[in-house]
């Protein structure tokens, strides 16, 4: 039997990217079990404008209305724990020079079309690394195309994508499908459709998942 995994995440979420890369680490940890691994799109915030806004401004924002303390100090430990757990990873987080916070419906577009070709984890990766480690601005439709055909997508056919509403109704209608399942924060790593796994748990943890998935009967059986 093979393990399906149903992996949502947002391409500028840090978690999102330590979650991608302990995934990796966990199918080969788990082997020879084997996955199937299916990208789900969720957007942390959909209401930001398509061209983007102010990184700092945005995340002071963001942490100013969450919890007690100020929220410099909620991003400043949140930060430090990231850029702490990223090398381990092989991440770099430049959090201090990230200058545009993007809308990223494009984003996950994108990668929906890159899921078609089988280069859906790639085109992620080349995502995550290009908005936290060197630092562009993936609110721009020439970035994106760029960021394709690195990844192995026909740039100039990506970028004719981007100037059209192709998918857009496709990648909102399953962002609500698992915002209505409960999905809250991401990464979420969904086993079998039968159980899930929030967070960026390490990859031994992600492992025994795996293999819990692999003992449990089919859904239909």
């Amino acid at each position: 039997m093979t393990v399906s995994v149903d992996l949502v995440s947002d391409t500028v979420c840090p978690w999102c990217w330590l979650g991608h890369r302990y995934w990796a680490q966990a199918r080969t940890l788990a082997r020879p079990i084997r996955t199937a691994t299916q990208l789900r799109a969720f957007q942390l915030d959909p209401a930001i404008p398509r061209e983007g806004v102010d990184y700092k401004d945005y995340m002071k924002a963001k942490f100013a209305g969450a919890g007690s303390g100020s929220g410099s100090e909620r991003w400043k430990a949140m930060r430090d724990h990231l850029e702490a757990a990223g090398p381990d990873a092989g991440i770099t987080f430049r959090f201090d020079e990230i200058k545009v916070r993007p809308n990223t419906l494009d984003c996950h577009r994108l990668i929906r079309w890159a899921e078609g070709q089988g280069l859906g984890e790639a085109m992620s990766e080349a995502l995550f690394k290009a908005f936290f480690d060197e630092l562009r601005d993936l609110s721009r439709h020439e970035v994106l195309a760029e960021l394709a055909g690195e990844a192995g997508l026909d740039a100039a056919t990506v970028s004719e994508l981007l100037a059209t509403n192709r998918d857009e109704d496709a990648v909102q209608r399953e962002e609500a499908f698992y915002r209505n399942l409960g999905v809250q924060g991401v990464p979420c790593f969904i086993f079998n459709g039968q159980f899930a796994v929030s967070g960026a748990e390490a990859p031994e943890a992600l492992a025994a998942a795996i293999k819990e998935a692999d003992q449990l009967p089919a859904e239909d059986e």
